[in-house]
């Protein structure tokens, strides 16, 4: 009889040498006499165990973890193939409580299918989204989508289907869906894990979106950095377009949709919108002046909804069950799930999908464990290098975009990186500054040259000359900064520097003068 096993050939796993675990495993099942079939799946989301190595047993799938490749020997002794027991042993990986305290929607099926598979898709509930937007039409898909209450889920929060619905309305001879998947925040991987793990729900929630505005081409837009997610679309939209699930008359309906991945340099600014059509049109990554907005001159001049990997991957479950049924996951106006990163100087780091809701505190002390040096906690940066250091007396703050606006702190891509008390905040805040400079297209004045004259000033600040004069010039900087600059770059840079310098000001070599039981 013949084992599956499975084995990650996701990236994170692949750099913990998953590559050579796979090679250790089929060496020894030669050598034991045991046919095995090794399956490359994506990564359940538990980082730290990686690479976490999966056995069908009568049982259910046993998983071991971190596997290392000179420990297989061991484990084929201990009867790793029946799940027998070992120090690596894990058991059941939707017993662990890190999985079994998420909410997944999105990433139901990423570690648990073969994302080459159509087969292994379509088993696991695929193309479901799809079928059933069909059968309504545009009007109803979209409307299904408004009922979900989805909002952007790259940072903005923007109402998925108002996006939508303006691209549907809008007259032209051709239309795109561009798939915004230039994964460039510190602390996220959400992106890279979806492509790389289920692909093909990437795929049919970016048809769906085709289907319901009148596209019929989409371009999937990553990052020179993501060799291993750019095979596993381009193979998965093979697949796809083998099987009639990209084309002319998709499964046989008048509708026809076509993809395909474009690689950019890695830019940080060719995150915005604007910045990434450019790109993608084969110009240098500018930002461009809005009106028109992209959603009526976006591509090439056409009607363009542009979506993150996240939003347009929530969509085929909002299709197969229903938008209210989504709706009833989440708080306030942040609806469904959100795919949360953990990551930093944090014990159990990965990813954990749950509803909006949850506290800061509950995901990195409950969830992540802490910190990994044992030290305790001192700040988390939310939404990437220009969202907000929020101090362990706001770790209350449920993860909801509105309550994370009342404290001038953003969501952003979901990307949470903790630091302990070790860290110097002064100079985290002047590496945003530095970040900024150096990413900066150059379009506006605020951002090219505010961003420059801010790390001017925390250099100064951080020598300690002149301390309170040039922090009230900073602040000043700041918010010019915040309220002039032409993008989200140089309009969301004062968010890391102010919150340090409020939160932390002594760091700064200005007085304390932080209230915890204001907060």
């Amino acid at each position: 009889m013949t084992i599956r096993i499975y084995v990650p050939k996701d990236a994170c796993a692949i750099a913990c040498g998953a590559d050579e675990v796979a090679e250790a495993i089929a060496a020894a099942a030669v050598s034991a006499r045991q046919p095995v079939e090794i399956v490359r799946n994506g990564s359940r989301g538990m980082l730290w165990l990686e690479p976490m190595v999966e056995v069908v047993t009568p049982e259910g799938r046993i998983a071991y973890g971190p596997v290392e490749a000179g420990d297989v020997e061991g484990l084929f002794a201990a009867g790793f193939l029946t799940g027998g027991d070992h120090a690596l042993r894990i058991g059941k990986p939707e017993e662990h409580p890190f999985l079994a305290k998420q909410t997944r929607l999105t990433f139901a099926r990423c570690g648990i299918i073969d994302p080459a598979s159509y087969a292994d898709y379509r088993a696991h509930g695929g193309y479901k989204g799809l079928e059933r937007a069909l059968q309504l039409g545009p009007a109803e898909i979209i409307e299904e989508v408004k009922k979900s209450g989805l909002r952007g889920r790259g940072g903005a929060g923007f109402p998925t289907a108002i996006k939508w619905k303006t691209v549907a309305d809008a007259k032209a001879d051709r239309k795109y869906i561009v798939c915004n998947a230039d994964e460039g925040d510190s602390g996220t991987f959400a992106d890279r894990m979806i492509m790389e793990g289920d692909p093909f729900e990437l795929i049919e929630g970016m048809t769906i979106a085709g289907i319901a505005v009148g596209a019929t081409k989409g371009y999937v837009y990553t990052r020179s950095e993501y060799p291993h997610a750019i095979w596993a679309m381009e193979k998965a939209i093979e697949v796809a377009r083998a099987h009639g699930m990209l084309g002319v008359n998709i499964a046989g309906s008048p509708y026809s949709f076509d993809m395909e991945v474009r690689m950019g340099a890695g830019a940080y600014v060719c995150g915005e919108e604007t910045a990434l059509l450019d790109s993608l049109e084969g110009k240098r990554g500018t930002v461009r002046a809005k009106p028109p907005l992209p959603a009526h001159k976006g591509l090439f001049q056409k009607p363009t909804v542009i979506n993150n990997v996240l939003s347009l991957t929530a969509v085929p479950h909002i299709l197969a069950d229903g938008g209210e049924f989504y709706a009833n996951f989440g708080m306030g106006r942040s609806r469904g799930t959100m795919p949360i990163q953990i990551a930093g100087n944090v014990k159990f780091g990965g990813l954990f999908e749950t509803a909006f809701g949850i506290t800061l505190g509950e995901l990195i002390n409950d969830i992540g464990g802490g910190t990994a040096t044992g030290k305790p906690v001192k700040a988390a940066q939310v939404g990437g290098p220009l969202g907000a250091y929020v101090p362990t007396w706001q770790f209350d703050l449920p993860f909801d975009y509105e309550a994370f606006a009342a404290k001038d702190a953003l969501i952003g891509h979901g990307g949470i990186v903790v630091f302990d008390e070790s860290a110097d905040l002064a100079k985290m805040a002047r590496f945003a500054m530095e970040f900024c400079s150096v990413e900066s297209c150059g379009k506006c004045t605020p951002c090219r040259i505010g961003s420059t004259r801010g790390v001017e000033l925390m250099d100064k600040i951080i020598a300690g000359e002149r301390v309170e004069a040039n922090l009230a010039t900073l602040t000043d900087l700041c918010q010019t900064m915040k309220l002039g600059s032409l993008c989200a770059l140089g309009g969301f840079t004062p968010y890391p520097v102010l919150s340090a310098l409020n939160h932390f000001p002594e760091e700064f070599g200005a007085p304390p003068r932080r209230l915890e039981a204001a907060e």
